[in-house]
């Protein structure tokens, strides 16, 4: 008879087949240990945390009521996310006054970010000295740079790559205080990149309106504004309505501290210009 068909041999043979497999202590397979998972090397990159969403940055907790309460007006959560305003960019602001919005862009672009926010002496001394001091000392502010310096040359040398530039509801004042807009919008095409933003939010004058309300109502004409930065070599992008209000019927003063419990309803045109 053969070998392979002794049940005894072939019994002794599929033990020698186990201990081979497993080891002298072999151990039966529902009681082998479940490998341990593989760990990166102590050099391998982290992976990096996902970029906060506009809705959570608006809904942060440390912001202040001050803040908040002007949120809805403002369309805040839209704003980050029309513009689109990344972890790690480098962004500006002209004319950041108290802080409102450069707090915003502070949280939006993070600790690797960069914001730099430009008050002219006379804004400071008129009225945003103490609340822009105060904005710059919160912890979330610590990415920055404070810049004190004329409209028309907002940009330090320095200040190059920049991936937005923004102007919220101040161009008209740019116009009244006599800023020299053909040179201001000339340094700010030079300070962002090639294919950066420059966004440029309004309170809407009457159309055809040009320079006439620009001091006793603070509000600008939109294709006036358009023509003078389109003049400056940008490119016209596009047109939001996200801040648009038809029963706005542009009578009244839209300034902060005339429009009362009018703020936050005026229509205000948001233009985006790209730098070729």
């Amino acid at each position: 008879m053969s070998l392979f068909r002794d049940p005894i041999f072939f019994a002794a043979l599929l033990s020698l087949a186990l201990v081979g497999c497993t080891g002298a202590d072999a151990t039966a397979p529902e009681q082998l240990e479940t490998p341990a998972p593989e760990t990166a090397p102590p050099d391998a990159p982290v992976p990096a945390a996902l970029p906060a969403s506009a809705e959570s940055i608006v809904a942060a907790p440390d912001r202040s009521p001050e803040d908040r309460a002007l949120d809805d007006g403002r369309h805040a959560a839209e704003f980050l996310t029309l513009y689109d305003v990344k972890p790690g960019m480098k962004v500006g602001e002209l004319m950041s006054g108290g802080g409102y919005t450069v707090e915003l862009l502070a949280r939006a672009v993070g600790s690797e970010g960069t914001v730099y926010g430009v008050n002219s002496p006379f804004i400071l001394d008129r009225f945003a000295a103490e609340p822009w001091a105060a904005r710059l000392a919160k912890p979330v502010n610590a990415n920055v740079k404070r810049l004190d310096r004329e409209f028309d040359a907002p940009f330090p040398a320095e200040v190059t790559g920049l991936d937005r530039v923004f102007s919220v509801l101040v161009y008209h004042d740019f116009v009244w205080m006599e800023t020299d807009r053909a040179v201001m919008n000339a340094n700010i095409l030079k300070a962002l990149k090639p294919g950066g933003l420059y966004v440029v939010i309004d309170h809407s004058a009457a159309e055809g309106a040009g320079e006439r309300d620009v001091k006793t109502l603070h509000r600008g004409d939109e294709a006036a504004i358009r023509a003078e930065i389109e003049a400056a070599g940008f490119e016209f992008v596009s047109s939001s309505d996200f801040l648009r209000n038809p029963a706005d019927d542009r009578t009244w003063s839209a300034s902060p501290g005339a429009a009362g419990d009018k703020r936050g309803t005026s229509d205000r045109f948001a233009l985006t210009f790209k730098k070729p």
